[in-house]
């Protein structure tokens, strides 16, 4: 069977025509389109690119130890430095015997120009170099027994070629370099017969080899210099990371050693208290029963915790997580605390995802626990709504009776936090705050995506 796929290939010169001629080519071919076409792109596509030369940082270097005015102009030494060359060239081109003020003025410019354009539009300014080089030529011809690079020309094309590089990647030089000889050979072979003088092309070439040379050693020290930096900054997040990972291994040992001991403790001591009481009554031995319980429960689910806080790799138990069916028990269990609480369900019921279970239980069960702490006595009411689009939560309680003997616990406040964070996680919606009656309610909106129908195998 004969492979098409290659036929269905994007050309990497974009479009389809003559893309197949391309790749049955020899690799020297596709290496000279291809080099041809990062000539058009850096050269002559981005022939007009504005790209205006930014202020120098004066955050570090020797600018950082200025103040006031001088730090604030330390930023355009760039400027500065660049217009300073565009000057000197200036005044290089216009210095030739035996032409009129006009002429050296406007030889002058043309030597300036390109240079200042080089802040702003820097692929221009080498083009410009060129034209106002054959221009000087032109105007100066037999002035100097410099050719085709006048003095002038010399140094403004020069200056082109070193800013240039600076401020575009070493593949753009390059191109700049080799237009460059190619454009001294042209005027050696169309007009060489008219000069008695050899080209000083050459002398041209290897001058701004030098010159670009440096300045694509000082681009590779830059560019090795963000390589450290930016391992460096990887090394300190690892670093930080690792730090942080010993600090809660280091908490985790402190929580369990406290926390655990103490539940512990409390476990036990439920369970040997109605031992220690002759004739207990039922309620008091239901009520060590469901103390022991609650403290065995909070164990585990604190040596799960800090399982997943001690290390990374911790695998979670098989254990099932809690969902909205065993919420009658979550019931039963603050019943037994004393709180009075009745649950009503609307619509009908049905499996939702296991997140949107869980978080479900957590909410109902942090707001029962709230209402626990901070509105002893009172009665609350949990309304679970099975709704189209998703799952509808309200945990309401009354205000605390006035002569309840049980004093309000003061909480850490992070109890709302965490379920908002649960609702933000699924995408939900929350409201939670005082009622007109002086109690507080929670409403909670879990969306829940419906399912896709299944497609009839059978139809069209």
């Amino acid at each position: 069977m004969t492979d098409t796929t290659e036929t269905h290939m994007t050309p990497p010169h974009g479009g389809s025509v003559g893309y197949d001629a391309y790749k049955f080519r020899s690799p020297e071919f596709r290496a000279a389109v291809d080099a041809l076409r990062g000539l058009r792109h850096d050269l002559i596509s981005q022939a007009f690119a504005y790209h205006p030369l930014p202020p120098l940082r004066v955050d570090k270097g020797l600018a950082r130890h200025l103040s006031g005015r001088l730090r604030e102009y330390a930023g355009w030494t760039p400027h500065a430095l660049i217009t300073a060359a565009g000057l000197i060239a200036m005044l290089i081109a216009s210095d030739n015997w035996g032409h009129g003020a006009v002429t050296n003025l406007f030889v002058g410019v043309l030597a300036l120009v390109p240079i200042l354009l080089t802040m702003v539009r820097p692929v221009l300014a080498f083009w410009l170099s060129l034209a106002g080089t054959a221009i000087t030529l032109q105007l100066l011809n037999g002035a100097s027994d410099e050719w085709p690079w006048m003095a002038g020309s010399f140094a403004s094309h020069l200056v082109v070629l070193t800013v240039v590089a600076i401020r575009t990647r070493p593949r753009t030089a390059v191109w700049m370099w080799l237009l460059t000889g190619a454009y001294g050979l042209m005027w050696e072979g169309g007009l060489g017969g008219q000069h008695y003088y050899p080209s000083n092309t050459v002398d041209l070439l290897f001058v701004s080899a030098l010159s670009l040379l440096a300045v694509s050693v000082w681009h590779i020290r830059g560019d090795a210099q963000r390589t450290v930096t930016a391992q460096q900054t990887v090394t300190a997040h690892e670093r930080s990371r690792r730090t942080l990972l010993e600090e809660r291994t280091t908490i985790a040992r402190e929580l369990h050693d406290v926390v655990a001991h103490h539940m512990s403790v409390v476990a036990i001591q439920a369970e040997a208290a109605p031992y220690r009481v002759e004739n207990p009554p039922p309620e008091l031995e239901k009520a060590f029963a469901t103390i022991r319980e609650n403290a065995v429960a909070a164990l585990t689910e604190l040596r799960r915790v800090l399982g997943v806080v001690r290390a990374e790799d911790y695998e979670a138990p098989d254990a099932p997580q809690p969902t909205l069916a065993d919420l009658d028990g979550l019931l039963d269990n603050v019943r037994g605390a004393g709180l009075s609480v009745d649950k009503a369900v609307t619509g009908a019921v049905r499996e939702l995802p296991q997140g949107v279970e869980l978080s479900a239980y957590r909410i109902v069960q942090e707001a029962l626990s709230n209402t626990l702490r901070h509105a002893p006595g009172a009665s609350a009411r949990v309304e679970i709504g099975y709704v189209l689009g998703g799952l509808g939560l309200r945990v309401v309680n009354g205000p605390r009776p006035e002569l309840s003997l049980v004093k309000p616990s003061p909480g850490a406040g992070h109890g709302i936090t965490g379920m908002r964070e649960r609702v933000s996680m699924l995408n939900g919606e929350m409201t939670a705050g005082p009622t007109d009656e002086g109690g507080y309610e929670v409403a909670v909106f879990l969306p829940v995506p419906l399912p896709l129908p299944l497609r009839d195998e059978g139809g069209a």
